[in-house]
């Protein structure tokens, strides 16, 4: 992969930064995937294949909560919020992404 190639997301972590973008209230799944990837410097690109199933997952469980609106250019939309669980559920994917993130860095970092 070169540094200017669109980087893969690894799997479980599309829910952490849905749930995490999610954070700043309601938006539609469009938004979603913008916001993720100005968020991430242009690197990470969320595609809707991947987006909405994972949205439509995500809602099952009780994580986010979806109502139909009108988007920014008034077209019909579904938004998408954060619930209670989805909370909590944030607060799980942080605790297990920082413990991933710590163990790769001392991988890393050993001679």
């Amino acid at each position: 992969m070169t540094p200017t190639t669109k980087a893969e997301l690894l799997q479980g972590t599309l829910d952490l930064l849905i749930l995490k973008t999610l954070t700043a209230g309601p938006m539609h799944g469009y938004s979603i995937a913008q916001r993720i990837q100005q968020r991430s410097a242009e690197v990470l690109v969320v595609e809707e294949g991947s987006l909405y199933p994972c949205l439509y997952r995500m809602e099952a469980k009780g994580w986010i909560t979806a109502e139909w609106g009108k988007s920014e250019n008034n077209r019909r939309a579904k938004f998408y919020s954060l619930t209670r669980a989805g909370r909590r559920q944030l607060e799980a994917e942080m605790a297990i992404w920082k413990r991933i993130h710590r163990a790769i860095s001392l991988v890393l970092q050993a001679a």
